[in-house]
C-alpha cells in the first residue's frame, strides 16, 4: 500500500469553533512527525483519523478502511498512544497491557503473552506486576507505548510521547521510537510540539496550525534545499565585489548590521566567492554556510499563517 492515509477536505468543529478547516492529505509509509503549537488541531485530526470523531465534512481512508464506516476493521489495525493519562487504577501494567490487546481482537492467552513482551521492550520488565496508579510520569509513558503496540499494529500514532519525561527517559524514548520504525516496518505518525523529537525520530514532516496544513515535506529537505547560501561579512571594495557578484547571477539580501546572505546558482562552486573577493580587494571577515533548519520552516509556516 503505497498511500496508508488519504484524506480529502476534510472539517470539524467544536461548537461554533472550527478546530479543523479544509484539510486534505496524502501520507505514505514511513515515520510522520504532526507538528504544530498547542491548539493546532493536531489532537483533532488523530482523533478523526481514529475514527473516534466523525468530521462534519469531507472523508477519508486510513490502511485502505474509510475512517467513519470502517472503524472496527480499523482498530484492530492502528495502536494509539494519547497523550493524556489513561490507564486503569487498580490494575498492574501487564494485565493492562494484555486486556487492551484483548479488545483489539487478540485472544486472551495470546494477548498476555505479547503483554510481557512488549512490557520487556519498553524496559518495564521488572514493573509488570505492580499497580499502574504507583508508576511514575516516564513509566507510565512507557506503558502507553506497550499497550499501543501489544496488537501488533499496522500503524502507530504517538500523540507526545515524551511528555513528562526527564531529558534520560525522552532519549529512550525516542530511540524506542526509531527502534519500533527500523525493526517492525511499522508505519508511525507523531503528533507533538517539540522539534527536536520530530528532527529525530521522522523522515516527514506535517506543520499544522489554526486547523490547517500549512507545510508538508521532508525533514531533510529544508536542510538540503539551500546547501548554495552563504552568509557572508565583507571589508573593503563592497560595491565592485557586489557588482561582480550581480554578474554571476547570485541573489544577494543585506541587512543593516552588514550582514550579507548570498545564494549561488548550484553549479556555481563557493570558492569564486573568495576569488571574486581577491580581485575586488575586498576581505571576507565572515564566512558561513546558511542551512535552513526546521525551526526556521516551523516558524515560517506557523508565521505565514498567522498573517493570512
Amino acid at each position: 500500500m503505497d498511500k496508508i492515509i488519504e484524506i480529502s477536505n476534510i472539517n470539524f468543529s467544536y461548537g461554533k469553533g472550527k478546530v479543523i478547516d479544509n484539510v486534505s492529505l496524502s501520507i505514505g509509509q514511513g515515520v510522520y512527525g504532526l507538528l504544530g503549537p498547542n491548539g493546532a488541531g493536531k489532537t483533532t485530526l488523530m482523533k478523526i483519523l481514529l475514527g473516534f470523531l466523525n468530521p462534519s465534512t469531507g472523508q477519508g481512508r486510513v490502511l485502505g478502511y474509510d475512517i467513519t464506516v470502517g472503524r472496527k476493521a480499523l482498530r484492530e489495525r492502528v495502536g494509539y498512544m494519547p497523550e493524556n493519562d489513561c490507564l486503569m487504577p487498580g490494575m498492574d501494567g501487564v494485565t493492562l497491557t494484555a486486556y487492551l490487546g484483548e479488545l483489539s481482537g487478540m485472544p486472551r492467552q495470546e494477548a498476555m503473552k505479547r503483554a510481557h513482551e512488549v512490557l520487556y521492550y519498553v524496559g518495564l520488565d521488572e514493573a509488570r506486576y505492580r499497580k499502574v496508579e504507583t508508576y511514575s510520569a516516564g513509566m507510565k509513558q512507557r506503558l502507553k507505548l506497550a499497550q499501543a503496540l501489544v496488537h501488533d499494529p499496522k500503524l502507530l500514532f504517538l500523540d507526545e510521547p515524551s511528555s513528562g519525561m526527564d531529558p534520560k527517559g525522552r532519549k529512550e524514548m525516542l530511540d524506542l521510537i526509531r527502534d519500533i520504525a527500523r525493526k517492525e516496518n511499522m508505519n508511525v505518525i507523531i503528533s507533538t510540539h517539540l522539534l527536536p523529537d520530530i528532527e529525530y525520530t521522522c523522515r516527514h514532516v506535517i506543520i499544522m496550525n489554526k486547523g490547517t496544513v500549512a507545510y508538508q515535506k521532508e525533514v531533510e529537505a529544508p536542510k538540503a534545499h539551500q546547501v548554495n547560501m552563504f552568509q557572508l561579512k565583507l571589508l573593503g571594495n563592497q560595491d565592485q565585489f557586489m557588482q561582480r557578484l550581480n554578474t554571476m547571477k547570485c541573489t544577494v539580501l543585506s541587512d543593516e548590521k552588514g550582514l550579507h546572505t548570498v545564494t549561488l546558482p548550484l553549479e556555481t562552486s563557493p570558492r569564486e566567492l573568495f576569488r571574486t573577493a581577491m580581485e575586488t580587494g575586498t576581505q571576507i571577515r565572515h564566512f558561513q554556510v546558511n542551512r535552513i533548519t526546521l525551526e526556521d520552516t516551523f516558524v515560517n509556516a506557523v508565521g505565514a499563517s498567522n498573517d493570512n
